[in-house]
């Protein structure tokens, strides 16, 4: 698979190239590792292409995880409590989890125990392998690399996603690289506030 696109928001891109150079140029390793044919084993059931075979996204998540596992990349996950109090949880934002499960029981309410999961971290960079539903791309980009930054455990956050041509011969609903550059540009220059680098593959 190979690199098409890539598009720097708050200058994450130059980040990587000059605090975390060896972990950009294993992340374009483990792309160009991944064997893009040897994913096209999902034969469609829709009816706009009954019997056609398919890229399989769980093949291709198979492939990336493998790619960065053997790299040393490990899921990490950002344990957090809420409640139903949203002044509340503006005054506890930004404290550890155990300050903020006590915050909420000393001002009478239930904690509930939350946490947003990232699937490959090293060094403080997270990658996001999106080829699933494209409601989960808004999802890594605002949710998760956002609280991983704000919780300081992470400087920057890639999210790889396939590009038009690639997505056309996928299931329906999957995201795709240009719908979702647009997504990040018309929120401004500084939302998501998080650094990060969108990739565009393709076979």
């Amino acid at each position: 698979m190979q690199m098409v696109e890539t598009y720097s928001h708050l200058n994450g891109l130059e980040y990587l190239l000059v605090h975390r150079r060896a972990l950009w140029d294993e992340v374009r390793e483990v792309i160009a590792g991944v064997d893009a044919e040897a994913c096209k084993t999902k034969v469609s059931k829709e009816q706009r292409s009954y019997g056609v075979k398919f890229y399989s996204p769980g093949d291709m998540n198979k492939a990336f995880t493998t790619g960065f596992k053997a790299r040393h990349w490990a899921e990490r996950r950002n344990t957090f409590w809420v409640t139903a109090d949203a002044n509340l949880l503006r005054s506890i934002y930004g404290l550890t989890a155990d300050q903020q499960h006590d915050a909420i029981e000393a001002a009478g309410h239930d904690p509930i125990q939350s946490y947003n999961q990232t699937d490959f971290v090293k060094e403080r960079i997270a990658v996001e392998v999106q080829f699933g539903k494209y409601a989960f791309v808004a999802h890594d980009l605002f949710v998760k690399h956002l609280s991983f930054y704000v919780s300081d455990i992470i400087d920057v956050g890639i999210e790889i996603l396939p590009m038009k041509s690639l997505e056309r011969q996928m299931s329906s609903g999957v995201p795709y690289y240009e719908r979702d550059l647009l997504n990040v540009i018309r929120q401004g220059r500084s939302v998501p506030a998080v650094p990060l680098v969108l990739i565009g593959v393709a076979p």
